[in-house]
């Protein structure tokens, strides 16, 4: 019940208050909160939070929130997710110094202006302005050089958008998308699927195919495990049977009684 009447509160939240921080907690003191998470809670004024001066881990994504400037007290923050809001203006994140890991995307940043207040932050190693994934972006994403700018303007980036540009892995990464790319390319022909008539397969048709050994321990590890195998599809029949009976059953008990006069 508890937590049902949890949820039904963190629908209506709109402003961070020190009673919703320490029920999501369990903190009694706002200055002992490492981690919060206000996922999708429809927030637009964030409060308080400015006084969990000792936070480490925030997640905002999914809000309202336009005006960040209680953040600019969150010097120890290291991971910063403010992805899905109404976000402009990011003056206050300067004051982060310790700000590591930094998701932006799905807000309105129009400007690369905007970001140059990030440059002092030196331990930032991996930021995000769009996500494919969930369609979020920036207007400022739209610029063709936006991405080259951005590498310029933050040397010590390792991962841009979800894309590492630095370090282990870099190379690789690179690579790979370096042939995805000219696979693409060779597919299509004036915005057309090319189908190659001539293309063969890389091995013979047999290649997959497990050959029988000659050895009795084989043959009779293949027979236990066709055993198995079989005794599982049965037993997969039979609790498919018993769930739609028990289905059958519940939605009977569900259909309102009809009594005759």
């Amino acid at each position: 019940m508890d937590s049902k009447r949890d949820k039904e509160q963190d629908a209506d939240v709109e402003k961070i208050t020190a009673v919703l921080l320490k029920s999501r907690t369990g903190e009694f003191d706002l200055e002992s909160i490492l981690f919060l998470k206000l996922r999708g809670l429809g927030i637009h004024d964030l409060g308080c939070i400015g006084e969990c001066v000792n936070l480490e881990r925030l997640d905002l994504s999914g809000n309202n929130v336009s005006n960040i400037a209680p953040l600019a007290s969150l010097r120890l923050l290291s991971v910063l997710n403010l992805s899905a809001n109404r976000i402009s203006n990011i003056e206050p994140l300067r004051s982060c110094e310790c700000l590591q890991n930094l998701n932006l995307a799905g807000n309105i940043i129009s400007s690369v202006e905007n970001l140059h207040c990030l440059q002092s932050l030196k331990k930032l190693e991996n930021i995000r302005f769009k996500d494919n994934t969930y369609n979020y972006s920036n207007p400022v994403c739209r610029n063709s050089s936006f991405r080259n700018v951005i590498l310029e303007m933050f040397p010590n980036i390792k991962v841009l958008d979800g894309e590492r540009v630095v370090g282990r892995g870099s190379d690789l990464y690179q690579l790979c998308k370096d042939i995805d790319e000219t696979i693409k390319a060779g597919l299509y022909k004036n915005g057309q699927l090319v189908e190659h008539t001539d293309c063969k397969p890389w091995v013979e048709d047999s290649y997959w195919e497990i050959k029988r050994s000659n050895n009795a321990i084989i043959d009779e590890a293949y027979k236990q495990f066709d055993d198995v195998l079989h005794e599982c599809r049965l037993l997969n029949n039979r609790a498919t049977h018993v769930i739609s009976q028990t289905e059958r059953s519940m939605s009977l008990k569900k259909q309102p009684k009809q009594y005759a006069i």
